[in-house]
Parts: structure tokens; C-alpha cells; sequence
């Protein structure tokens, strides 16, 4: 089965990345910070439900993205979310089974993929930033890869993909402080909405 879905993603990305070019006029900056390998969180701005699929065209590494458990009730976004392998969570309590799974691709020193806003336009509807990249930083000492989307939108359908540096957190490795996890959260946002300026 994974096969068939390397195959069919392999066919599938150069149309998508095309229509991101040609419709978006596509922009992408910093794909030289991607480590090339090594456990890595990748974690944007969420503005549209477009934003996964840039993101795995224009990457150099394999994500998982965790997405809403909710989603999967869309027959055509299920279909997407098992092709790209992505971990289902249930919203507003501790899903033990989809951290395990997270933290079992980083330990593999795979890739995971969240947005900290936890919705589309999170921080302009008020939402308050989820820890869960912070969590799984400290949790599984990955690196954190900031990234910022900019445009796709009606006002501006231009799209500009910033990867940043990665971020280390190595040194609160095992922390369970509140404090630290706010701490990381914090800086990890600062520099999503630097990059997507």
C-alpha cells in the first residue's frame, strides 16, 4: 500500500506544484534551511486548506502532518489525508494513540507537520496558539522548522513559501514546565510571522 501511494503522490506533485506556479505564481525561499535529514517539525501560519499540499510540493522532506480527526468526514479530504500518511487527532483532549504515532516518526528521525494556530487564521480569530510543537520538541529533541505562507488569498493570490532556520530545543529535552513549553511557543510563532511578512 505504501507503495501505491508513493507512486500515485510521485504522479500527482509536479501537476500540483505546476498549478501552485502558474495559478499562485508561486515563490518559494529558504528550502536550503530543510536539514536534509534528521528528526524535524515543520510548523506554519495556517491560512488556507491549501497550505498542506504547498507544503509538501515545494519541501525537499516527507511530512506527517497532524490534521483534525473532523476532516475525515469529507470523503475527498479523507482520500488526501490517507495518501499523505497524515495522523488524525481528536480536538480538545489528550489523543494518546496520535501523539504515540508523532512521536514514533520522529523517533524514526522522520517528519511531522503542525500549525500552531490549531485553525485557519487561527490568531486573527482570536484562537489561542497551541503548545503541541513545543510539546513534541522537548518531548522527542527534533528540531523545529519554521515556516511562513504569505498571500492565496482573493486580495492576493500571489503565493511566497519562507522556510526558516531550524530551531534546537535539545537542551529542554524531557522538560514538563508550562513555562518552558510557553517559552518555546512563543519564539516558534514569533518567527512563523516573521517569515510570513
Amino acid at each position: 500500500m505504501k507503495t501505491v501511494k508513493k507512486i500515485i503522490i510521485a504522479i500527482l506533485r509536479p501537476f500540483v506544484y505546476l498549478w501552485f506556479k502558474i495559478y499562485n505564481r508561486l515563490e518559494i525561499k529558504g528550502v536550503e534551511n530543510i536539514p536534509k535529514e534528521g528528526a524535524l517539525i515543520f510548523c506554519a501560519n495556517h491560512k488556507t486548506f491549501l497550505d498542506p499540499p504547498l507544503m509538501i510540493v515545494t519541501s525537499t522532506r516527507k511530512m506527517r502532518f497532524l490534521a483534525k480527526e473532523e476532516l475525515a468526514k469529507n470523503a475527498f479530504l479523507n482520500m488526501f489525508l490517507h495518501l499523505v500518511d497524515a495522523i488524525t487527532v481528536k480536538r480538545n483532549e489528550k489523543d494518546i494513540v496520535s501523539m504515540k504515532e508523532a512521536l514514533k516518526t520522529l523517533k524514526s528521525e522522520e517528519c511531522i507537520a503542525l500549525f500552531p494556530e490549531g485553525t485557519r487564521n487561527g490568531i486573527e480569530k482570536g484562537e489561542k496558539i497551541k503548545d503541541g510543537v513545543a510539546f513534541f520538541a522537548v518531548r522527542s529533541g527534533a528540531k523545529v522548522l519554521p515556516c511562513g505562507i504569505k498571500g492565496g488569498n482573493k486580495q492576493n493570490r500571489k503565493v511566497t513559501i519562507t522556510y526558516g532556520k531550524p530551531l534546537d530545543y535539545s537542551q529542554y529535552k524531557g522538560s514538563k514546565d508550562k513555562e518552558v513549553l510557553e517559552k518555546i511557543t512563543n519564539e516558534i510563532m514569533e518567527n512563523i510571522l516573521q517569515l510570513s511578512e
